[in-house]
């Protein structure tokens, strides 16, 4: 019965509505349990207290705020693009969705434009993607057989149930490299996670900002050759922080780069008195002469 449990809190925990409409053929999964991340201090700091004007106009429109609404996301990729599935509660106006076209597949109205479009199954289901991706998504929910998921989420194994932002992936780990900021003084860590594959990470905000990445490289040697990037890229950041901001050395203390065999393991453990300035080394250029000195 222990190690049952083990295993059981030892994987990601998922909407298991969401895990039935992930369609056949998916390359990778991204899960945010929305509900648990709103709550934190990073999160008021990155979105609530920032403008943005185009989510808030269309959450005047249509009666949904993203922001407010969603409980629970899962992001797939897949052979044509990717679908992401919302779970949540969603008052949606159909005469304040614009130009977009109505669409039918099977018993559901979609609503599109170009190659895009979103269907709310419910008033606690939807998907997004393009259109091929969203017509498979609801295949898959209407199909009761419901397996397409069971692969990717094998290998998700060991990723940490408490952890509310988690992702899986058979291929190189795209999503993270396309969706990663580029930090100040031009730092970017988007080229080490294009060099690894069978991926999974898992990330939480709760008390300040705590990620594991963790993957495989295709032989040894890559293996130490991105080790030895990784470090340099945090080397590189402390020679970066300015002088008169000693408490950004803390922060990049908080980076670990682990390499065993073709295995790489990425680490970031920041205090929540450093969320702050975490937070403004991704989304704002700093100034300043760097301190000509660094610790990798």
């Amino acid at each position: 019965m222990l190690l049952a449990g083990s295993l059981a809190a030892a994987q990601p925990r998922i909407d298991n509505v969401l895990v039935r409409m992930v369609p056949p053929g998916a390359t990778s999964l991204v899960g945010a349990r929305m509900n648990e991340i709103r709550e934190t201090a990073f999160y008021r700091e990155m979105v609530q207290h920032r403008k943005l004007p185009q989510i808030d106009e269309f959450a005047r429109e249509t009666g949904f705020d993203p922001r407010r609404d969603v409980r629970e996301l899962l992001f797939v990729n897949t052979k044509t693009g990717g679908v992401l599935l919302a779970r949540g509660t969603f008052r949606i106006n159909e005469q304040a969705l614009g130009e977009a076209k109505r669409l039918r597949h099977g018993v559901y109205n979609l609503w599109g434009s170009g190659n895009n479009g979103f269907c709310f199954l419910d008033a606690t289901l939807a998907a997004a993607g393009d259109l091929p991706s969203v017509y498979a998504a609801l295949d898959e929910w209407t199909s009761g057989q419901h397996v397409a998921a069971q692969a990717l989420l094998a290998r998700a194994k060991a990723i940490d149930g408490g952890y509310p932002l988690w992702g899986v992936s058979t291929g190189f780990a795209g999503f993270l490299a396309d969706n990663m900021p580029r930090a100040a003084s031009g730092i970017d860590f988007s080229k080490i996670f294009r060099g690894l594959e069978d991926t999974w990470f898992q990330a939480t905000f709760a008390d300040g900002f705590k990620a594991l990445v963790h993957g495989a490289t295709a032989t040894e040697q890559d293996a130490v050759s991105l080790r030895d990037t990784a470090k340099g890229l945090i080397g590189f950041g402390r020679l970066s922080v300015p002088e008169n901001q000693p408490e950004m050395l803390k922060l990049w203390d908080g980076f670990e780069v682990i390499q065993q065999a073709r295995m790489v393991e990425i680490r970031v453990d920041i205090p929540q008195n450093l969320v702050d300035r975490l937070i403004q080394m991704l989304t704002t250029p700093q100034g300043g002469r760097g301190r000509g000195r660094g610790r990798a």
